[in-house]
Protein backbone atom coordinates (compact mmCIF):
# COMPACT_ATOMS: atom_id res chain seq x y z
CA UNK A 1 0.00 0.00 0.00
CA UNK A 2 1.87 2.93 -0.63
CA UNK A 3 1.74 5.98 1.44
CA UNK A 4 -1.65 7.72 2.27
CA UNK A 5 -0.73 10.30 4.11
CA UNK A 6 3.08 11.22 4.19
CA UNK A 7 2.67 11.32 0.58
CA UNK A 8 0.37 14.69 1.18
CA UNK A 9 4.21 16.19 1.75
CA UNK A 10 3.53 19.34 4.27
CA UNK A 11 5.80 21.07 6.79
CA UNK A 12 7.80 18.99 8.44
CA UNK A 13 6.23 20.55 12.14
CA UNK A 14 3.04 19.01 10.77
CA UNK A 15 3.85 15.18 11.03
CA UNK A 16 6.09 16.51 14.29
CA UNK A 17 2.82 17.75 16.04
CA UNK A 18 1.11 14.77 14.67
CA UNK A 19 3.68 12.20 15.60
CA UNK A 20 3.08 14.45 19.50
CA UNK A 21 -0.42 14.90 19.63
CA UNK A 22 -0.18 11.01 19.19
CA UNK A 23 1.72 10.49 21.74
CA UNK A 24 0.39 12.74 24.46
CA UNK A 25 -3.20 10.82 23.92
CA UNK A 26 -1.43 7.59 23.93
CA UNK A 27 0.28 8.07 27.02
CA UNK A 28 -2.70 9.84 28.72
CA UNK A 29 -4.55 7.18 28.44
CA UNK A 30 -1.75 4.71 29.96
CA UNK A 31 -1.85 6.76 32.83
CA UNK A 32 -5.51 6.53 33.49
CA UNK A 33 -5.52 2.76 32.44
CA UNK A 34 -3.80 2.53 35.88
CA UNK A 35 -5.83 4.84 37.57
CA UNK A 36 -8.95 3.53 36.50
CA UNK A 37 -7.51 -0.09 37.52
CA UNK A 38 -5.89 1.06 41.01
CA UNK A 39 -8.78 -1.18 42.98
CA UNK A 40 -8.04 -4.01 40.69
CA UNK A 41 -4.37 -4.16 40.77
CA UNK A 42 -4.45 -3.78 44.79
CA UNK A 43 -6.30 -7.31 44.98
CA UNK A 44 -4.19 -9.01 41.81
CA UNK A 45 -1.38 -7.34 40.77
CA UNK A 46 0.01 -5.52 44.09
CA UNK A 47 3.54 -5.13 42.31
CA UNK A 48 2.04 -1.99 39.55
CA UNK A 49 3.15 1.68 40.76
CA UNK A 50 -0.28 2.73 42.37
CA UNK A 51 -0.95 -0.14 44.71
CA UNK A 52 2.81 -0.40 45.68
CA UNK A 53 2.72 3.53 46.30
CA UNK A 54 5.64 4.41 44.07
CA UNK A 55 2.78 7.52 43.08
CA UNK A 56 -0.13 8.49 43.98
CA UNK A 57 -3.21 7.65 42.53
CA UNK A 58 -4.26 11.56 42.97
CA UNK A 59 -1.07 12.19 40.28
CA UNK A 60 -1.74 9.84 37.76
CA UNK A 61 -5.54 11.13 37.25
CA UNK A 62 -3.59 14.76 37.25
CA UNK A 63 -1.05 13.76 34.93
CA UNK A 64 -3.36 11.13 32.67
CA UNK A 65 -5.77 14.19 31.91
CA UNK A 66 -2.96 16.25 31.51
CA UNK A 67 -1.75 15.03 28.75
CA UNK A 68 -4.88 14.62 27.20
CA UNK A 69 -5.34 17.72 27.15
CA UNK A 70 -1.84 18.22 25.62
CA UNK A 71 -2.83 16.03 23.20
CA UNK A 72 -5.84 17.84 21.81
CA UNK A 73 -3.88 21.13 21.79
CA UNK A 74 -2.04 19.38 19.36
CA UNK A 75 -4.37 18.32 17.43
CA UNK A 76 -6.60 21.92 17.42
CA UNK A 77 -4.29 23.25 15.01
CA UNK A 78 -5.13 21.14 12.04
CA UNK A 79 -8.45 22.31 12.23
CA UNK A 80 -12.18 21.69 12.72
CA UNK A 81 -12.72 17.97 11.31
CA UNK A 82 -9.16 16.70 13.74
CA UNK A 83 -9.84 18.28 16.36
CA UNK A 84 -13.31 16.58 16.43
CA UNK A 85 -11.48 13.06 15.38
CA UNK A 86 -9.24 13.91 18.32
CA UNK A 87 -12.13 14.10 20.69
CA UNK A 88 -13.81 10.99 19.60
CA UNK A 89 -10.71 9.25 20.16
CA UNK A 90 -10.27 10.84 23.83
CA UNK A 91 -13.70 9.49 24.42
CA UNK A 92 -13.23 6.17 23.15
CA UNK A 93 -9.77 6.29 25.08
CA UNK A 94 -11.60 7.34 28.27
CA UNK A 95 -14.71 4.36 27.65
CA UNK A 96 -11.80 1.44 27.06
CA UNK A 97 -10.02 2.71 30.44
CA UNK A 98 -13.12 2.85 32.79
CA UNK A 99 -14.69 -0.52 31.64
CA UNK A 100 -12.15 -2.89 30.12
CA UNK A 101 -12.06 -5.17 33.32
CA UNK A 102 -15.85 -5.99 33.00
CA UNK A 103 -16.83 -5.79 29.47
CA UNK A 104 -15.92 -8.87 27.88
CA UNK A 105 -16.14 -6.99 24.14
CA UNK A 106 -13.75 -4.45 26.12
CA UNK A 107 -10.95 -5.43 22.31
CA UNK A 108 -13.58 -3.86 20.25
CA UNK A 109 -12.79 -0.43 22.00
CA UNK A 110 -9.64 -0.63 22.44
CA UNK A 111 -9.71 -1.22 18.09
CA UNK A 112 -11.98 1.55 17.82
CA UNK A 113 -8.79 3.68 19.47
CA UNK A 114 -6.60 2.27 17.07
CA UNK A 115 -8.81 2.81 13.91
CA UNK A 116 -9.60 6.34 15.20
CA UNK A 117 -6.17 7.54 15.86
CA UNK A 118 -5.27 6.50 11.92
CA UNK A 119 -7.95 8.36 10.37
CA UNK A 120 -7.22 11.11 12.71
CA UNK A 121 -3.89 10.68 11.34
CA UNK A 122 -5.36 10.99 7.20
CA UNK A 123 -7.44 13.88 7.72
CA UNK A 124 -4.53 16.03 8.54
CA UNK A 125 -3.24 15.26 4.74
CA UNK A 126 -4.35 17.25 1.94
CA UNK A 127 -6.04 14.51 0.55
CA UNK A 128 -8.42 14.08 4.01
CA UNK A 129 -9.72 10.95 4.54
CA UNK A 130 -9.88 8.39 1.65
CA UNK A 131 -11.23 4.71 1.54
CA UNK A 132 -7.90 3.19 1.71
CA UNK A 133 -7.19 5.08 5.31
CA UNK A 134 -10.43 3.88 6.62
CA UNK A 135 -9.86 0.38 5.35
CA UNK A 136 -6.29 0.41 6.86
CA UNK A 137 -7.95 1.92 9.84
CA UNK A 138 -10.12 -0.96 9.94
CA UNK A 139 -7.40 -3.90 9.33
CA UNK A 140 -5.52 -2.23 11.92
CA UNK A 141 -8.56 -2.55 14.49
CA UNK A 142 -8.37 -6.20 13.97
CA UNK A 143 -4.83 -6.52 14.88
CA UNK A 144 -5.41 -4.79 17.79
CA UNK A 145 -9.09 -7.13 18.64
CA UNK A 146 -6.61 -10.41 18.37
CA UNK A 147 -3.63 -8.67 20.49
CA UNK A 148 -6.28 -7.35 23.33
CA UNK A 149 -8.26 -10.50 23.23
CA UNK A 150 -4.85 -12.64 24.66
CA UNK A 151 -3.77 -9.47 26.35
CA UNK A 152 -7.14 -10.15 28.56
CA UNK A 153 -6.14 -13.86 29.48
CA UNK A 154 -2.85 -12.50 31.01
CA UNK A 155 -4.63 -11.48 34.58
CA UNK A 156 -7.65 -14.38 34.85
CA UNK A 157 -7.85 -17.87 34.74
CA UNK A 158 -9.72 -18.14 30.90
CA UNK A 159 -7.84 -20.51 28.78
CA UNK A 160 -7.10 -19.03 25.50
CA UNK A 161 -8.36 -19.53 22.55
CA UNK A 162 -7.15 -20.21 18.96
CA UNK A 163 -9.87 -18.02 16.61
CA UNK A 164 -9.48 -14.53 18.08
CA UNK A 165 -5.93 -14.63 17.14
CA UNK A 166 -7.22 -14.92 13.50
CA UNK A 167 -7.70 -11.11 13.26
CA UNK A 168 -4.37 -10.96 13.58
CA UNK A 169 -3.91 -11.53 9.84
CA UNK A 170 -6.24 -8.90 9.12
CA UNK A 171 -3.37 -5.81 7.50
CA UNK A 172 -1.83 -9.07 6.01
CA UNK A 173 -4.94 -9.66 3.81
CA UNK A 174 -5.36 -6.11 3.02
CA UNK A 175 -1.93 -5.76 2.37
CA UNK A 176 -1.85 -8.92 -0.07
CA UNK A 177 -5.50 -7.69 -2.03
CA UNK A 178 -4.41 -3.73 -2.24
CA UNK A 179 -0.54 -4.04 -3.92
CA UNK A 180 -0.05 -5.27 -7.32
CA UNK A 181 2.78 -5.69 -9.44
CA UNK A 182 6.79 -4.60 -7.97
CA UNK A 183 4.63 -3.29 -4.80
CA UNK A 184 3.28 -6.67 -4.23
CA UNK A 185 6.51 -8.16 -4.27
CA UNK A 186 7.87 -5.73 -2.00
CA UNK A 187 4.60 -6.32 0.56
CA UNK A 188 5.19 -10.10 0.46
CA UNK A 189 8.11 -10.65 1.44
CA UNK A 190 7.27 -7.77 4.30
CA UNK A 191 4.60 -9.71 4.86
CA UNK A 192 6.29 -12.83 5.65
CA UNK A 193 8.73 -11.84 7.63
CA UNK A 194 6.22 -10.51 9.62
CA UNK A 195 4.36 -13.71 9.79
CA UNK A 196 6.98 -15.55 11.46
CA UNK A 197 7.30 -12.85 13.95
CA UNK A 198 3.68 -13.05 14.91
CA UNK A 199 4.18 -16.93 14.86
CA UNK A 200 6.99 -16.65 17.16
CA UNK A 201 4.90 -14.37 19.37
CA UNK A 202 2.40 -16.47 19.82
CA UNK A 203 4.55 -19.57 20.32
CA UNK A 204 4.48 -18.07 24.20
CA UNK A 205 1.00 -18.16 24.62
CA UNK A 206 -0.24 -21.01 22.82
CA UNK A 207 2.40 -23.41 22.14
CA UNK A 208 5.37 -23.15 24.87
CA UNK A 209 5.08 -25.51 27.71
CA UNK A 210 5.62 -22.59 29.95
CA UNK A 211 2.34 -20.11 29.32
CA UNK A 212 3.88 -16.73 29.21
CA UNK A 213 1.11 -14.36 27.74
CA UNK A 214 2.82 -10.96 28.75
CA UNK A 215 5.70 -11.84 26.68
CA UNK A 216 3.64 -12.63 23.20
CA UNK A 217 1.47 -9.16 23.82
CA UNK A 218 5.06 -7.72 24.16
CA UNK A 219 5.93 -9.12 20.78
CA UNK A 220 2.76 -8.23 18.95
CA UNK A 221 2.52 -4.40 20.63
CA UNK A 222 6.46 -4.31 19.02
CA UNK A 223 5.50 -5.57 15.65
CA UNK A 224 2.91 -2.40 15.35
CA UNK A 225 5.71 -0.35 13.36
CA UNK A 226 6.38 -3.12 10.96
CA UNK A 227 2.60 -3.41 10.49
CA UNK A 228 2.54 0.63 9.78
CA UNK A 229 5.21 0.00 7.72
CA UNK A 230 3.33 -2.40 5.47
CA UNK A 231 0.67 0.27 5.22
CA UNK A 232 2.11 3.01 4.38
CA UNK A 233 5.70 1.95 2.45
CA UNK A 234 6.11 3.06 -0.92
CA UNK A 235 9.65 1.62 -1.59
CA UNK A 236 11.47 3.87 0.30
CA UNK A 237 14.84 3.13 1.66
CA UNK A 238 14.89 6.13 4.80
CA UNK A 239 10.95 5.22 5.17
CA UNK A 240 11.98 1.74 5.68
CA UNK A 241 14.64 2.14 8.25
CA UNK A 242 12.84 4.61 10.68
CA UNK A 243 9.76 2.00 11.03
CA UNK A 244 12.37 -1.16 11.20
CA UNK A 245 14.28 0.94 13.64
CA UNK A 246 10.82 2.12 15.73
CA UNK A 247 10.33 -1.84 15.74
CA UNK A 248 14.29 -2.29 17.22
CA UNK A 249 13.77 0.40 19.54
CA UNK A 250 10.28 -0.89 21.02
CA UNK A 251 12.17 -4.06 21.56
CA UNK A 252 15.34 -2.49 23.54
CA UNK A 253 12.64 -0.45 25.85
CA UNK A 254 10.31 -3.61 26.82
CA UNK A 255 14.15 -5.18 27.79
CA UNK A 256 13.71 -2.27 30.51
CA UNK A 257 9.75 -0.85 31.08
CA UNK A 258 6.98 -4.07 30.91
CA UNK A 259 4.75 -3.54 28.04
CA UNK A 260 1.97 -5.25 29.76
Amino acid sequence: MAGWWLSGGGPLWSLLLLGAGGTCLYVGGMYLNDAFDAQFDSQHRPERPIPSGTIQLSTVWIMGFSWLGIGLGCFAMFGKVTLIGALLLVIAILIYDAVHKIFEFSPLLMAACRFLLIVLAASTAWQGIMGLAIWTGLVMACYIVGLSYIARTESTLVGLRYWPCVFLAAPLVLAFVINRGDEQLRTCLLSAVIVLWILRSLNFALWSPQRNVGRCVSSLLAAIPLLDLLSIWDGSFPTGVIFVGLFLVALLFQRFVPAT
